[in-house]
């Protein structure tokens, strides 16, 4: 069954935490492009609403994802992840057949 994407607590915290040292109320675009290594990539970004994005929102933070991008992220979860190589928001997308080693870019 396909169901929209779920974001984790650490993501919204950190969205949370951008805002707070730009001053800037933005929300999280996650898009899905064309390109990469892979086919697809993923394009995340702050960016503001438009008027047909699906909504995902928790304690005032907002993470947007457009129509055209919702299926490739059916039952994703967008995390972010802090590690040795640094701090990023990752994508575990159970569509994905196969993806690159940076984690950015993926085939359906």
């Amino acid at each position: 069954m396909n169901m929209p994407p779920r974001v984790t607590d650490r993501a919204f915290a950190r969205i949370a935490e951008i805002a707070a040292m730009t001053g800037q109320a933005k929300s999280l675009r996650v898009a899905v492009e064309g390109g990469g290594c892979s086919g697809f990539q993923y394009d995340i970004k702050l960016d503001d609403p438009a008027a047909d994005d699906l909504v995902l929102e928790q304690a005032g933070q907002k993470v947007l994802v457009d129509q055209i991008s919702l299926p490739f992220l059916s039952n994703a979860v967008i995390d972010f992840t802090e590690e040795l190589i640094g701090a990023r928001f990752v994508i575990e997308n159970p569509n994905a057949s196969s993806s690159c080693g940076c984690g950015t870019s993926f085939s359906i």
